[in-house]
């Protein structure tokens, strides 16, 4: 059996053609399933299953597939940290084209040696690993890498002077109010196998498809970074601002947060409405906001980056259990986009607790758990709280439910309805907590003048939107 991993999000419609032109049409995949294990056509010789792009290296690496789809860039990514990973780029399929970007702050970083001008250079980036080895070749004398769920580019410059971003091109970038300062490498999508799995299986009967399909471009190994730059006098720090800086939510909590703000009489031009701007206008004076991952927010919360968020009680939960000294903190509980945060395992086990299960376990003799999940600290802390005696938390990038049974025991994972849950044969065993919206803090800033007070006229909006909602 062949085992194929294929990529979720914008490379499904592609990947789904070209498994269709290659004789390979998988069930479902192209119409978006959410069951995450699909049957190829007419092949008993090939299962699939669904990830996010950037866990495809990692299973591919690990041999739990042999076979993979993905951006070139999540293998240069995995490859920056652990460069003798079992893993071979096969074949360009020539889609998903895009280049890896090193970009500044427009007037403000718009040279390379323009950071080193800065005492300290705060980069964010959904790629750290590449933005680290980024920061090493430069000679950075103090920098911070502030690795982010998405949206990086809209940090500058307000939360960072660099980021590692991909662009379909420089234009695209100065669009987003940041200036090109280098590319790293080309991207797109390729297929990629595991080594092991390559040198001593027969994949033909899944690769000659895709390399007849394919444009066949050699794969490049090259990452472009900028070599030690000029040391210059470094930058003061800047004045301290006279704003307060509220983030709010993009993704399925915008639509819960927007309500929250309609009904305490705050509108943010354009927040909520189809395509949201990045740094919505408040209305208010002294108040600035921007759209960032609710992930994010708890970090740049307790770095002071940010004097309010908006973010999900799981996010922050989850920072804390990373950070148990951080200081940001939860004000006010908005109690929408309410989910749950559960342990799920395969409807086939015998168990429906999480101590019948452990049980169950035990006695078979299992002697690693395997735990999948979004929430990596969360889950050490659960399996730590519950006992586990050994056991692996598998960090991932979501479409968990196709992990259990075969790559993972146990999943850590938000329900909301159980649909998808159900759809993946899965069933939930354990609740850990119920999320909600929230509003957060840092515990340890001191707000005066201006800033206190429109601190406070923002609390006292969410806490009116709060009681008009029933929720107490």
């Amino acid at each position: 059996m062949i085992k194929l991993a294929l990529p979720a999000g914008d490379l499904r419609g592609p990947v789904a053609e070209l498994l269709n032109r290659a004789g390979l049409p998988i069930e479902g995949y192209g119409e978006g399933s959410r069951t995450y294990r699909l049957n190829a056509r007419g092949r008993g010789d090939v299962t699939t299953r669904v990830f996010r792009e950037k866990d495809i290296p990692v299973q591919v690496a690990l041999g739990n597939y042999d076979l993979g789809v993905c951006s070139i860039s999540w293998v240069k990514e995995m490859s920056a940290r652990f460069p003798r990973q079992p893993i071979v780029p096969l074949i360009d399929l020539g889609f998903g084209r895009a280049s890896l970007w090193a970009a500044g702050a427009q007037g403000h970083c718009d040279q390379l040696d323009d950071l080193s001008r800065l005492a300290a250079v705060r980069i964010a980036s959904e790629y750290p690993n590449i933005a680290e080895s980024f920061a090493r070749s430069a000679r950075l004398a103090r920098y911070r890498v502030q690795s982010v769920w998405g949206a990086a580019e809209t940090y500058p410059p307000e939360d960072a002077d660099c980021v590692i971003v991909p662009a379909a091109g420089e234009n695209l970038l100065r669009q987003g109010r940041v200036e090109p300062l280098l590319k790293l490498f080309d991207s797109s999508a390729w297929l990629v196998a595991n080594a092991f799995a390559l040198a001593k299986r027969d994949l033909s009967s899944v690769t000659a498809p895709f390399m007849a399909s394919g444009p066949g471009t050699p794969a490049d190994d090259g990452l472009t970074l900028p070599g030690p730059l000029r040391r210059q006098a470094a930058k003061r720090p800047p004045p301290v601002r006279d704003t307060l800086r509220l983030a709010v939510p993009d993704g399925h909590q915008q639509r819960h947060v927007a309500e929250a703000l309609r009904d305490g009489g705050l509108t943010f031009n354009g927040y909520g409405d189809g395509e949201t701007p990045r740094r919505p206008v408040s209305g208010i004076e002294g108040l600035d906001v921007k759209v960032i991952r609710p992930h994010d927010m708890p970090q740049l919360v307790a770095t002071g980056e940010f004097d309010l968020a908006i973010t999900g009680r799981d996010c922050l939960l989850e920072h804390r259990y990373a950070f148990p000294s951080s200081p940001a903190t939860e004000l006010l509980d908005l109690q929408r986009g309410q989910y749950n945060l559960s342990a799920v395992v395969s409807e086939d086990l015998p168990a429906n607790t999480i101590d019948e299960a452990l049980t169950l376990w035990r006695a078979e003799g299992k002697p690693i758990l395997r735990v999948a999940t979004e929430f990596p600290a969360t889950a050490d802390h659960y399996a730590r709280s519950r006992h586990f005696w050994r056991y692996q938390v598998i960090p991932i990038a979501g479409a968990s439910e196709g992990f259990v049974p075969e790559d993972a025991d146990l999943l850590i994972e938000g329900t909301e309805t159980g649909k998808t849950i159900a759809e993946n044969r899965l069933k939930v065993i354990d609740l850990l907590y119920r999320s909600t919206t929230c509003v957060i803090a840092n515990c340890n800033a001191s707000l005066t003048g201006r800033r206190r007070q429109t601190f406070d006229e923002i609390i006292g909006a969410l806490e009116t939107s709060t009681r008009a909602s029933g929720a107490v």
